[in-house]
């Protein structure tokens, strides 16, 4: 959280800005020390606001405003420790490239890989073909389908819910779906 930081000088200290009167006025000096002390926070964050806005740099409670803010989906991930952190700062940084390929088998790859950190396996009933006579054969199953499966070290019932709601967000929207965790096997 942002507040105040015990010993930290303002970088445009108010004492030297007064009128010449003031300069020798040990009242009105003491005065404006405690006002660049209120303030010395404030000139910071202003300082360094570019670095509020890159996931990379900003603090951590920050990136996850940030990524709110860009609708950059972090539910479940744990920021507490370096891997979580890690995961919360790639996901909001790749926010904006996300919206882009949403509804794609490509995005909700990348959504899911940067929420859990595995790949997931995507099986879709979709396809593309080209053909240089009409009314040719359309390509892939007659009925659509989406099939996500993750394979985790330790599943639990919160990450198959977690895998749902990600899924259910980030597929194109006619499309049904199913979604399963799985234990992974140890190599």
């Amino acid at each position: 959280m942002r507040g105040s930081v015990d010993g930290l000088a303002s970088s445009a200290p108010l004492g030297p800005t007064l009128p010449a009167i003031f300069a020798d006025d040990a009242l009105a000096q003491d005065f404006v020390a405690g006002l660049d002390e209120v303030l010395a926070p404030l000139l910071n964050v202003l300082d360094c606001l570019d670095s509020y806005f890159r996931p990379s740099l900003a603090p951590v409670d920050f990136t996850r405003w940030l990524g709110w803010w860009v609708g950059a989906d972090t539910d479940g991930i744990d920021d507490g420790d370096a891997a979580g952190e890690a995961r919360l700062r790639a996901a909001v940084a790749a926010a904006a490239h996300l919206h882009r390929v949403r509804g794609t088998r490509r995005g909700l790859a990348e959504t899911v890989r940067l929420a859990f950190g595995v790949e997931p396996e995507i099986t879709e009933s979709g396809g593309a073909a080209w053909s240089a006579r009409p009314r040719g054969p359309a390509p892939g199953e007659r009925r659509p389908r989406l099939h996500v499966a993750l394979r985790l070290p330790a599943p639990t019932a919160a990450d198959l819910h977690r895998l749902d709601a990600l899924v259910a967000a980030a597929r194109p929207a006619h499309m049904p779906y199913t979604v399963e965790v799985l234990t992974a096997e140890r190599t």
